[in-house]
């Protein structure tokens, strides 16, 4: 029997025995006295590819991104984002909940909002609104399938925060991707943002770890809601080790993740529109399953998948089907089968056109999103 192609996420990522091996040799201190040297080595390399001042190492990109949050905005503050957004939808109503504010999305062209967008909703100085305080973009877009956003936006927006006392934040979960994707610097990126979080937990293949990155003031205020979140961690230069292997082994690595998922793309896929702004150094483009991992799927495996006859479809009807069946053992984003019929629906609709025994079935279906492609590998 042939072993599951898991392409549900790249969360799923697991630590090479290299990364491993720093972990277990790395020099551990008290971080929640500062006194963790590799946690501090962690954070002032960061620093220095973001162009920032500062950085605090966290657990999770979700507390990163609420420690943010919290620590730009007052209770009653609007925070403007995309529709899609992670802080929208997948925090648990974080920002209500933790920081009192209320949030305002956009509909946005897959993860994409303008600056003209975000011009038409900053709340008037009137005391029956609220007072819009911070712009939140994602970049790669999560939800959106990966979906770059282009630095020129970016820089618009900046220009109208600045223009309207607006602080900005950045949830780069996946900024890496763009990075290798397009050869913009993560400093470039970074630069029109007052904090950016980062992930090492996704295609960087460490197993725990964000990072806030910005202004030493900023940090020093984040610092103290790390500690009321609970986020303050003792000798964990154990993890820290393994964010710091993946920064100098695993970045340039995410390129392989594109080149395969590109190929399984080309090779089984019907695709034929691309939009400019969609290059893909994130998850998917028009929901073609590929990878964000530095090791764990191969080559082969992904000519297996080809083999099989993955094809994707466009137009995805999320939430429509009825029931669980039972899920293919190629591991979809999203997976579900049809009773009845062999055919994956995936949320961007993707089908395996071979007979149910070909695929392998197993009992549970797959849930988590993933993914990644480049246009230009």
């Amino acid at each position: 029997m042939n072993p599951i192609i898991d392409l549900r996420s790249d969360t799923i990522t697991k630590p090479t025995p290299q990364m491993r091996q720093a972990m277990a040799d790395a020099a551990v201190g008290d971080d929640v006295f500062g006194e963790d040297p590799t946690v501090n080595q962690l954070q002032k390399k960061v620093t220095e590819l973001c162009g920032k001042e500062a950085a605090l190492f966290v657990p999770s990109g979700t507390m990163s991104n609420q420690i943010a949050i919290n620590t730009h905005t007052q209770p009653g503050d609007e925070v403007i984002c995309d529709y899609g957004s992670h802080i929208f939808n997948y925090e648990g109503g974080g920002p209500a909940l933790l920081s009192g504010v209320q949030v305002h999305p956009l509909q946005g062209q897959r993860g994409v909002i303008t600056a003209e967008q975000i011009k038409a909703v900053i709340r008037p100085a009137d005391h029956h609104y609220a007072k819009s305080k911070l712009i939140e973009l994602e970049n790669t877009h999560n939800r959106a399938g990966g979906a770059i956003f282009p630095l020129d936006e970016i820089n618009k927006i900046k220009k109208l925060a600045d223009e309207h006392q607006l602080q900005m934040h950045l949830d780069g979960a996946r900024l890496w991707n763009a990075h290798v994707a397009t050869g913009i610097s993560l400093a470039e990126w970074c630069d029109p943002f007052d904090s950016i979080s980062l992930c090492f937990s996704k295609g960087l293949g460490a197993p725990i770890g964000s990072i806030l990155v910005g202004s030493s003031e900023f940090i020093d205020r984040a610092h103290r809601y790390r500690k009321i979140y609970g986020g303050g961690m003792r000798q964990v230069g154990i993890i820290a080790a393994a964010a710091l292997y993946a920064l100098d082994h695993h970045i340039e690595r995410l390129k392989d993740d594109h080149k395969r998922a590109y190929q399984l793309a080309l090779k089984g896929h019907e695709v034929t529109v691309f939009d400019e702004h969609e290059h893909l150094g994130g998850m998917m483009r028009y929901g073609i399953p590929g990878f964000r991992t530095p090791r764990d799927v191969l080559d082969a495996e992904i000519n297996r998948i080809i083999d099989l006859g993955v094809k994707t479809r466009m137009n995805c009807r999320v939430g429509k089907i009825s029931r669980w069946t039972r899920s293919a053992k190629i591991s979809m984003p999203y997976s579900w089968v049809w009773a009845r019929k062999p055919v994956v629906h995936c949320r961007w609709q993707t089908a395996l056109r071979p007979t149910l025994s070909q695929l392998q079935l197993s009992s549970r279906p797959s849930m988590t999103a993933a993914c990644s492609m480049l246009e230009s590998a």
